[in-house]
């Protein structure tokens, strides 16, 4: 039942519906102005400084002033207004943004999966959208060339990695330098404040900041809102004043010739300096990343309503100040303000700086839950904050990773202009990737001309790489620091996903024929012993090697077998009856079944259930409805991804959908009720033989294998591929979560199964 159809059951009219929408669309963008727009509202805290530093300080006259207000304001309305809000959000991925959702769509329509296990019946689930219109040469060619190449899948691959790192390094960086600027605003009163005291002060508000965070999201924003609402109005009522006290001529600035003026007059300190005004849209790309938390169409209303007109007008009162002070450079955010209202502004400022800093960090908790749904970083706890938006997470390591970084950038440099310089790198960077890669969302997935993807890659791509081009310039003077950081990140990433994919690789290639096993049996002196195994695989198909190692030591499995596959695939979310898929293992009498365990990448992978009845219920129902359907259809046998030895395990796979219905008390009853579709009466059917005997196998009690792979690299293999195996990938697999961690397996009901392999 959709929403329409439970307000209408309620008594609501359609008119109610329609307000009760639009109150939801202003709750969402009110509450997104605390997380979403912080860190883009607190940027006139350091666009101005960071701008005119270095030897462009020399050239602090009208004009320059006014070049750089030109520069603010139109690269604020393309890359901002017309590229994120216009464009880039129109590309999300069922709601949820940042690069690998645009990576995540490329995935699904040019098969470019960096996913293994991935199966055609992947591709029937209900967020498995994709465009129906046919492809135009150039999409088709684009993906003929991707599907020959896979050496660039690698590359593109590599490439969304570096985006990622550089939005994570953002988290590093714009708590730091929002909080410290606001923060040093202080000595404009107190000049003999010493800087030490102005790091401890900082230090302090990043120590509570990132000490809130497991309250969540939701409870973030509604202390958070009010403080950027409040701040948006003080800086654009402070912009007007200052517009019609000291120049009302500065709308003059607005014109882009002003943007040639001024770097022919400034030459290439001009040019270096762009690295700063760059920081004027620092927040853009960690309001689409965050896209996951709000609604689209809420962003959208509240960067076009109240961020994008009051940050205009607060850059443009700076500039008039500016322009009757040249002195005040330095000092100009503070020094803009009227002496009567300094200190109320100074405690919003600093409260906002706090908020800045959110946005980006729940940016960064977002895209880590998604590398980790796409195993390209290791499995972390991820918790839930919110029970009405899906989206909104907590990711404890992580945090606790961000505010240890975040202290030692505030405490090493101390200087905001170094601070900016790395910032700004990290951003334009993250900036150009998304460009990359809405250019390819373009043709691949919409089906668009050549000449509209041109246009859109040369008008943004091109901007952007001449701040990319001026931040390079301050590499040694802060740039250094989000290139280290991405470097390590995205070492980790890239050695997460090698390994991960090799392992995969050695599990396909050593699969066990189970009338095999069998045939050892007599051999082996194996018994079936009462009670259910529950196998945990990497496999979705067929009989991991794990378990031959564990009967070859140990001839002894249980009556009922059950191998268990928790794998995501490339949709955000997927749906509890879509959740599980069940096939059979070989004949009736082996009683070994496949159960695969799907998420999607925006899912929290723990069941709040108990999973032995779940798992039970659904193999109980597979069982019947194979009795009253014995003939698996060839659509049924698709699901299987090619890898299985049909002559060997004869696989009848089905899967539950909407179309079956269990009983809530399914496990401990001795009726299943099934229907066909919605139009059909219900049927009491008693269990069958193999049905009670799965009842009494779980009656016996649930044991759950769990296999640890230990790699290690080949004797012949390069140093460095040594060092990448044999110490980053078994400590990142020593130190991750387990499948049992997702499914809540009690430790008194599991068996670790040790195996090495050679990669």
């Amino acid at each position: 039942m959709n929403p329409s159809e439970q307000f209408v059951e309620h008594g609501m009219s359609q008119q109610n519906l329609k307000r009760t929408s639009c109150a939801t669309v202003l709750t969402l963008a009110y509450q997104s102005l605390g997380i979403v727009y912080g860190d883009l509202s607190t940027s006139p805290l350091y666009v101005y400084k960071t701008t005119f530093s270095g030897k462009l300080r020399l050239k602090e006259d009208e004009e320059e002033i006014f070049g750089v207000l030109s520069f603010i304001f139109w690269t604020f309305t393309i890359i901002a207004l017309f590229k994120y809000v216009f464009i880039v959000m129109s590309a999300d991925d069922n709601g949820e943004g940042g690069t690998f959702a645009l990576y995540s769509l490329l995935c699904r329509h040019a098969r470019l999966s960096i996913l293994p296990n991935q199966q055609a019946t992947d591709e029937k689930l209900s967020a498995y959208t994709t465009q129906d219109s046919a492809d135009t040469w150039l999409s088709a060619n684009l993906k003929l060339f991707f599907e020959k190449h896979p050496r660039f899948q690698k590359g593109l691959l590599i490439f969304v990695l570096l985006g990622t790192c550089m939005t994570i390094g953002d988290g590093v960086i714009t708590p730091a330098i929002s909080v410290f600027s606001a923060v040093s605003g202080v000595q404009v009163k107190i000049k003999g404040l010493h800087e030490n005291y102005v790091v401890i002060i900082s230090c302090v508000i990043l120590l509570v900041l990132f000490s809130i965070q497991h309250h969540g999201t939701h409870r973030v924003a509604f202390m958070f809102a009010p403080v950027v609402a409040a701040w948006l109005l003080c800086i654009s009522g402070i912009g007007v004043y200052n517009i019609f006290y000291w120049n009302r001529q500065i709308y003059r600035a607005l014109s882009p010739l002003y943007m040639l003026k001024f770097l022919r007059a400034t030459g290439i300190e001009g040019w270096m300096s762009l690295g700063g005004v760059v920081l004027s849209i620092t927040g853009v790309e960690a309001m689409y990343a965050a896209l996951g938390h709000f609604s689209a169409l809420s962003i959208k209303v509240a960067f076009t309503c109240l961020v994008y007109p009051c940050l205009i007008l607060a850059y443009m009162g700076e500039a008039a100040f500016l322009s009757k002070h040249h002195h005040d450079i330095q000092e100009s955010f503070y020094k803009a303000i009227p002496e009567t209202v300094f200190w109320p502004v100074f405690i919003v400022a600093t409260l906002a700086a706090i908020v800045g800093s959110q946005a980006v960090i729940s940016a960064t908790f977002s895209i880590v839950s998604q590398c980790c749904a796409l195993n390209c970083f290791p499995p972390v706890k991820i918790v839930h904050t919110s029970s009405r938006i899906y989206g909104q997470i907590y990711v404890p390591e992580v945090n606790w990773i961000l505010m240890c970084l975040c202290l030692a950038v505030t405490i090493g440099l101390r200087d905001i202009d170094m601070m900016g310089h790395a910032y700004g790198l990290a951003t334009t960077t993250v900036m150009f990737v998304t460009t990359c890669l809405m250019t390819l969302v373009m043709v691949i997935v919409w089906k668009q001309g050549i000449i509209k993807a041109i246009i859109c890659l040369v008008l943004f791509g091109s901007i952007e790489l001449l701040y990319i081009s001026a931040s390079i310039c301050k590499v040694p003077e802060g740039g250094w620091i989000p290139l280290v950081l991405s470097f390590i990140f995205m070492s980790i990433m890239f050695t997460w996903n090698y390994g991960t994919m090799k392992k995969h690789e050695f599990d396909v290639e050593n699969k066990v024929s189970m009338s095999k096993i069998l045939s050892l049996g007599p051999c082996l002196g194996m018994v079936r012993v009462p009670g259910i195994g529950v196998i945990f695989s990497n496999l979705a198909s067929g009989v991991p090697a794990i378990f031959g190692h564990f009967v070859t030591n140990l001839p002894a499995f249980h009556q009922v077998l059950v191998f268990v596959c928790v794998k995501s695939v490339q949709v955000p979310c997927v749906s509890d009856n879509e959740r599980l898929v069940i096939s059979r293992i070989g004949p009736k009498e082996y009683r070994m079944f496949c159960c695969i365990v799907r998420y999607g990448y925006k899912d929290l992978q723990q069941e709040n259930y108990n999973f032995e009845n779940k798992l039970v219920s659904a193999i109980i129902q597979f069982v019947e409805i194979e009795e009253s359907d014995p003939a698996p259809t060839p659509e049924e046998f698709s699901m299987d991804d090619g890898n299985l030895n049909m002559e060997h395990l004869g696989v009848s796979p089905h899967t539950l959908s909407s179309s079956c219905y269990i009983e809530k008390n399914f496990p401990f009853s001795c009726v299943l009720r099934a229907k066909k579709n919605d139009n059909d009466h219900l049927q009491e059917t008693p269990y069958k033989d193999e049905s009670m005997q799965i009842l009494k196998a779980k009656e016996s009690g649930v044991t759950y294998i769990l296999g640890h792979s230990y790699a290690e690299a080949k004797k012949s293999s390069t140093i460095l591929k040594k060092f990448a195996i044999n110490v980053v990938y078994a400590f990142l697999s020593k130190n991750c979560r387990d499948p049992d961690g997702f499914l809540n397996v009690a430790h008194t009901s599991l068996l670790e199964v040790g195996m090495v392999y050679h990669v």
